[in-house]
């Protein structure tokens, strides 16, 4: 599949993003260990989400959905059975990470795998803490790459610091911890997202944090319950620089998660210059939420680094894009897990962009970017990837001719109808 985006035109009107990505794994993933009826409202449909589901229901878990409505019948910490088949993560590194965190409890046999791309990614950082918690895991490179096979019980607590700041290796140990009589405890050299702990507390386990540790109380006995998912601030984000940096714009996007530990894209583009306006800030299901409008501004480059990062590292390539148009030079550092995503993001950035003209210069952990840069048309390609996708189409919205993105389905992982929602906004007739 390809598009072709014509730019130039002002956005106006309303978004209404898809539910966050990272709840919506959790949200399942908990519902099933809990005890009883959970209903998520909200849930986004896209393709790696919909492989935990699948993933979940080869474990014995009931689902029904209804759009964006998930009814999980919750089978307990100890409920889950052994799947008949291999388990396929699809292209979803939180559906593997996560998942192995939870097998690494359970007393059966379960193999995990993936498509191409995410049988490239590294588990070694998840399978190392799983296994000396007492998980058995054997698979490629030594138990570092998918397939991996898993034969977990018999936890012990761990007290893991580790080395990294990476939401995905916290929940995995976290939910290890579940199985675990005793206290298991993760401290990172940095905060990262931290959803896994609201939602660990929301379905009743005992969770405390102090600074960047977690600790967890093992065995507990989850209750089922109604999660409310905001929208997806990294979606958000597309359509916060879309209007940022395309003259004349006026965009309001609702209903946006604003979890601290994921607004460093909004601190970024209000140091930028952006004009930024939250409204109707509440609460819902234990996390913050915001309607965010968003008015063209020039923009001025920034420089990003350190324990920034990971409260923003998923919006780096679209954060790009704004230091593209913005006034003078913006530097990224300490940004090098970009390297390990679904393909190596630092250089897919350079490259792709090099094919519309734009010139950024990647750096062992990040970029360098010169500001008031010009962009034509071209030809370019995701390298399936749906945030290099969804970035190249943000950059076509100020290109001085038509952009054609190949390989575009791949959207459909977090964003699927976001094709449309660029038509809709670039629409006069509203």
């Amino acid at each position: 599949m390809q598009v072709t985006i014509d730019g130039r035109i002002a956005l106006q009107g309303e978004v209404l993003v898809p539910g966050d990505k990272s709840i919506s794994h959790r949200a399942a993933i908990f519902a099933a260990l809990a005890e009883g009826e959970s209903e998520i409202r909200g849930f986004l449909t896209g393709e790696d989400c919909l492989s935990t589901l699948a993933c979940l229901h080869q474990l014995g878990v009931a689902i029904t959905r209804d759009k964006t409505t998930v009814r999980i019948q919750g089978v307990g910490l100890t409920g889950l059975r052994e799947a008949e088949n291999v388990l396929d993560c699809g292209n979803s590194g939180t559906t593997a990470r996560l998942l192995l965190g939870v097998l690494a409890g359970q007393p059966f046999f379960s193999v995990l795998t993936g498509d191409a791309s995410l049988r490239k990614r590294p588990m070694a950082r998840v399978t190392e803490p799983l296994i000396a918690m007492g998980a058995n895991i054997m698979g490629r490179a030594g138990g570092t790459l998918l397939p991996l096979a898993i034969v977990g019980g018999s936890l012990q607590p761990s007290h893991y610091h580790t080395p990294v700041a990476s939401a995905q290796l916290k929940s995995a140990i976290l939910l290890a911890g579940l199985y675990a009589e005793g206290e298991t405890m993760v401290v990172e050299p940095e905060q990262s997202r931290d959803h896994t702990e609201r939602m660990l507390a929301a379905f009743g386990a005992d969770v405390s944090v102090a600074a960047t540790a977690v600790t967890l109380h093992g065995q507990p006995r989850l209750q089922g319950r109604l999660v409310q998912v905001p929208g997806d601030i990294s979606s958000a984000a597309f359509f916060l620089v879309a209007a940022s940096i395309v003259p004349a714009s006026d965009v309001l996007v609702r209903n946006v998660g604003i979890n601290p530990s994921r607004t460093g894209i909004l601190e970024v583009l209000q140091a930028m210059g952006a004009t930024l306006t939250l409204y109707n800030e509440r609460e819902e299901s234990g996390e913050p939420v915001a309607d965010i409008r968003v008015q063209s501004a020039q923009l001025t480059g920034v420089e990003l680094s350190g324990a920034l990062i990971p409260r923003l590292i998923d919006e780096i390539p679209i954060i790009v894009v704004a230091a593209l148009f913005a006034n003078g030079q913006t530097i990224i550092r300490d940004a090098q897990e970009l390297r390990v995503k679904e393909t190596d993001r630092i250089a897919a950035v350079v490259e792709e962009f090099a094919k519309l003209g734009a010139s950024i210069i990647a750096t062992e952990d990040g970029f360098v970017i010169e500001g008031g840069q010009q962009v034509h048309g071209g030809v370019v390609n995701s390298r399936g990837d749906h945030r290099i996708a969804m970035s190249l189409s943000i950059a076509a919205l100020r290109a001085t001719s038509p952009v054609t993105v190949e390989d575009a389905h791949c959207v459909a992982i977090s964003y699927p109808r976001f094709w449309e929602t660029i038509k809709t906004l670039q629409s006069d007739d509203k």
